[in-house]
């Protein structure tokens, strides 16, 4: 009786009665639900591989650490050293200034120093000029002058010798002019009227002239 009521299905090997009634849901006669729905998963995933997920901390992100790690230390060195150079600069310039202000206070010392002779000299002069002559006085003073113009010559004076040449506007000033009939003479000048010096090619004051100026006669 049960081999001609069952048989087995072919594909799963299961029992199948034959005189089972359709199921209403369109499964087929006599084969368990449970055990389909338990295997449906098997065959669904079998032969069907998951791609692969790259775990965090593995080698990429590892090298890209290494990076990151290796930029900021080179960037706190040239960090340091920035900082190292500044402060460097700002000790040389310091030392720099230090140096010029000592220098400059020096030369003034040696010049003033220099300068003390000329002001004895002055002083004796008035000291003995109430009972010197009118000509000792005058000769006096102009051989304090004399020490006086070398003391600053020695510290890099230098007149400005303007009569007889031509007018330079650089170095001169033009009080007034005087006419003259000599086109020759056109633009030198006459006389000074107020020396001019330099200090060691530094303008000081600019000599005060009147210049010869050209006039055809009528």
């Amino acid at each position: 009786m049960t081999d001609e009521k069952e048989g087995r299905d072919v594909e799963t090997g299961e029992a199948v009665r034959a005189d089972a009634a359709p199921d209403p849901a369109g499964r087929e006669p006599g084969r368990d639900p449970g055990a389909a729905e338990a295997g449906a998963p098997e065959e669904r995933t079998a032969g069907v591989e998951e791609p692969g997920v790259e775990e965090p901390g593995g080698e990429g992100s590892s090298a890209e650490g290494s990076v990151v790690e290796e930029l900021r230390r080179e960037l706190g060195a040239l960090n340091d050293r920035h900082l190292r150079l500044a402060a460097e600069f700002d000790n040389y310039r310091k030392r720099h200034q230090r140096d010029r202000q000592v220098m400059a206070t020096r030369l003034q010392t040696e010049l003033v120093a220099s300068l003390l002779d000329v002001l004895d000299d002055l002083q004796r002069v008035e000291e003995n000029g109430a009972d010197a002559t009118a000509e000792a006085v005058v000769e006096g003073v102009r051989l304090v002058e004399r020490k006086f113009l070398t003391v600053l010559e020695g510290a890099g004076l230098e007149e400005i010798r303007a009569a007889g040449d031509p007018f330079d506007p650089e170095i001169m000033e033009a009080l007034m002019t005087i006419p003259t009939d000599d086109p020759k003479k056109d633009g030198i000048v006459a006389d000074v009227f107020q020396r001019g010096y330099r200090f060691r090619d530094v303008l000081v004051r600019p000599a005060r002239v009147r210049v010869l100026q050209y006039e055809e006669s009528e």
